[in-house]
């Protein structure tokens, strides 16, 4: 059976893109008689809040779409925690106690050198990965850290070269090392990353296709080596276009993008919502 899911996270009200994403999943399930799941990705605890959980749901309900299951990511915390550790006892993350700020600080000093080579997602350094077992065993006891992915270590267990694939099965072939970085798998403040979760959810849920934003295009390479190292089956993907406003920008809820909500108050019906996004 195939299966799709929708993920919004609870950090705002839903917007015009958010809503694009809900109805091509549902689209693309109503013609390939697939099952589409709502997952809610509260993982977040520091900026997801029940009241916006609410209001999502209440807005879903609005447009008419409707799911054949439910599931909110603060469910399975246990089973993140399980999968980090597994990677952990797999050498392929290590601990990093650099601030934001510190990392930044590295990469402008290096670019003034005119020697920084960034690559992948995150352009880190590496600061971190020079320290030894017993150094890492005595700073993780007082400082706070999180884990990053240890691409030298991820090729050396799953290969340089790897791929995703699309929903017309064509292949999208990356290395490892220069297209990744060292990305952050568990965080310092939440524990887990949106890369672990999202991975751990997609296996565990039977997720066959991912419908999701052109702005996610470059985290699926993350997601695809971790499905490597955890043996679990890929989806394939569709990388759909975003939703812009007058200048061109993409909606954003920390840009404060016009709400779903406005727009029902102001009096829109789901039917006019529907047809102005194209569907």
């Amino acid at each position: 059976m195939k299966r799709t899911r929708f993920a919004p996270s609870p950090t705002g009200l839903l917007h015009l893109g958010n809503v694009y994403s809900a109805l091509a999943c549902e689209h693309w399930a109503k013609e390939h008689d697939a099952q589409i799941l709502l997952r809610v990705e509260d993982i977040d605890f520091t900026r997801c809040k029940p009241k916006h959980t609410k209001q999502l749901l209440d807005d879903l309900a609005w447009l008419g779409i409707s799911f054949d299951d439910m599931s909110f990511q603060q469910q399975r915390l246990a089973l993140y925690e399980q999968v980090l550790q597994q990677l952990i006892d797999m050498d392929v993350l290590y601990p990093c106690f650099c601030t934001r700020k510190e990392v930044d600080a590295a990469l402008l000093a290096q670019k003034e050198k005119g020697n920084v080579q960034q690559r992948g997602l995150d352009p880190y350094l590496g600061t971190c990965k020079q320290l030894d077992k017993q150094q890492q065993q005595q700073r993780m006891q007082k400082q706070a850290y999180a884990w990053r992915l240890d691409c030298e270590a991820v090729s050396q267990q799953i290969g340089r070269q790897c791929a995703w694939y699309d929903m017309q099965n064509h292949e999208h072939c990356f290395d490892v090392l220069e297209d990744i970085g060292d990305v952050i798998i568990g965080r310092k403040d939440i524990r887990f990353s949106y890369h672990l979760c999202v991975v751990v959810d997609d296996a565990k849920q039977g997720i066959t296709h991912v419908i999701r934003g052109e702005d996610l295009r470059s985290s699926t390479p993350v997601h695809r080596v971790l499905q490597c190292l955890l043996n679990y089956k890929s989806p394939q993907y569709l990388h759909h276009k975003l939703i812009t406003n007058q200048q061109g920008k993409r909606l954003a809820k920390s840009k404060a993008s016009p709400a779903l909500k406005s727009l029902r108050d102001s009096g829109a019906t789901a039917k006019q919502v529907r047809k102005s996004l194209g569907f």
